[in-house]
């Protein structure tokens, strides 16, 4: 695996340095560098007693999974890791729907060698594209909800069991889930070696709009899904289409509402995919799908024009990754967003605040200015917790909610458009605790806090 990581680094790095110039390649090599010198990530597999009594209990579920794989020219070996992967869940309620758009006949003499009931095989008569086929096995599908697979990776034993736990979980608490997805890593070829997991938080709008952070594994409601379908204009990067598409469906057609919205979406914090890396896979060679890009660009543009909101968008220096510039400014567009916070950094220029978690603690404490961090989450726009009134900007209702905390007139400074803490508060003032205090408050309105790290304020 060292070999193929290596080798992608380079061709990583040598890509950035083409686009960004050679400061920023610096910084982005060294904190690869230092990332993998961190990291100690092993992939625990469930264990056989544990996958028995996952079978045993699954006999209380009646949820079943459609497992959608569109085919084409797919290695021999590739294909069948992934159909056994399926075929032998520790939750057995799914069907698996292959829709093969291939020349040869490579897919179909290896599905030929199975005897299973539940594969549903389906050879398409053109290739039309990526969703124009999954949207072929898309109508086959007769289960509650649906899972999307790629036709070279693989699911974990348990991936269907969590997933099912975790709706009728949710039933029991009167809802009905939409949109599932799990936390996934990366493996070599012939999936012996696991790296680069992929932790992800609780559904986070901010950041949906920045990156398509949810990927793999993810399952949605099949009538969402039907009704949804896959748009061939965003092929490469249709799965983010879709979510960004369902999520503006749940969110309602109140296309400016002026409370956020809980939506029917949960996470599941388990590894229950892992991404194949091959010579010619996404996950080895960003480049090799430079026009996926371009289509996850036009599905956020697309989000926007759904909901009525006004901005452009535009690629981040990290490949995948946008940025939204609204007009005028985010306010005006989010009715829903009461504060936008950004980086606090020190006099060494490394972040020592902004966006904290429930608990007060800074995310990405330390962290030197010019580096992304970790999934470069650092420099992505994102719903927060909590951020810090020393780089704050406020809607008029969050300008409102913080003269009712201090009982003082809200100071804008003339130049930033931010709080003037400087000229409204005292040197020795608690700077957390008010922040705290406001972000409780503006959290029980049921508005957003958004953490937008383009805006850094230098701190003595």
């Amino acid at each position: 695996m060292s070999r193929i990581l290596k080798l992608s680094n380079f061709k990583k790095t040598y890509h950035y340095l083409k686009r960004h110039g050679l400061k920023r390649a610096f910084y982005a090599a060294k904190e690869r560098m230092e990332k993998e010198k961190a990291d100690t990530y092993v992939f625990e597999p469930v264990s056989e007693e544990v996958l028995a009594a996952q079978k045993k209990e699954s006999d209380a579920f009646d949820i079943k999974f459609s497992i959608l794989v569109p085919a084409y020219e797919t290695n021999e070996q590739y294909l069948k890791d992934m159909v056994d992967s399926v075929l032998n869940q520790s939750y057995g309620n799914l069907e698996l729907i292959l829709a093969d758009a291939s020349q040869s006949n490579r897919v179909e003499k290896v599905i030929a060698g199975y005897e299973d009931a539940r594969i549903i095989y389906k050879r398409l008569t053109h290739n039309g594209g990526i969703s124009l086929n999954t949207n072929q096995a898309l109508m086959y599908a007769t289960g509650d909800y649906v899972g999307l697979l790629d036709h070279d990776d693989l699911l974990t034993p348990d991936a269907l069991y969590e997933m099912a736990l975790c709706i009728k979980t949710a039933s029991k608490r009167g809802e009905e889930l939409q949109l599932i997805y799990s936390d996934e890593d990366k493996c070599n070829a012939d999936a012996t070696v696991y790296f680069e997991p992929h932790r992800k938080p609780k559904f986070n709008l901010d950041l949906i709009l920045s990156n398509n952070y949810i990927c793999h594994f993810c399952v949605m409601k099949r009538q969402l899904m039907q009704e949804l379908q896959f748009r061939s204009v965003c092929d490469g990067a249709q799965d983010f289409d879709l979510v960004l598409r369902a999520v503006s469906t749940m969110m309602g057609k109140d296309k400016r509402p002026g409370q956020a919205k809980t939506l029917p979406i949960a996470n599941i914090p388990k590894v229950l995919y892992h991404w194949r890396c091959h010579e010619a896979s996404t996950a080895e060679n960003p480049e090799s799908k430079r026009y996926a890009y371009e289509a996850g660009k036009r599905a956020v543009e697309d989000f926007l024009r759904a909901r009525g909101f006004k901005g452009t968008v535009s690629h981040s220096r990290h490949l995948g990754f946008y940025q939204i510039e609204y007009e005028p400014d985010l306010f005006e567009n989010r009715t829903d967003v009461a504060l936008v916070g950004g980086r606090l950094l020190d006099t060494h220029n490394r972040i020592t605040g902004g966006i904290y978690s429930e608990d007060g603690t800074s995310l990405y404490q330390g962290l030197h200015k010019e580096y992304s961090g970790y999934m470069h989450r650092a420099v992505l726009r994102q719903e927060a917790q909590m951020i810090d009134i020393r780089c704050m900007k406020a809607s008029p209702e969050g300008e409102k909610l913080l003269e009712e905390l201090l009982g003082l007139p809200y100071l804008k400074n003339p130049v930033t458009g931010r709080f003037d803490f400087r000229n409204s508060l005292k040197k020795e003032a608690d700077y957390m605790e008010i922040s705290r205090n406001l972000c409780r408050m503006v959290k029980e309105k049921n508005l957003r806090i958004v953490w937008d790290p383009s805006m850094t304020e230098k701190l003595d």
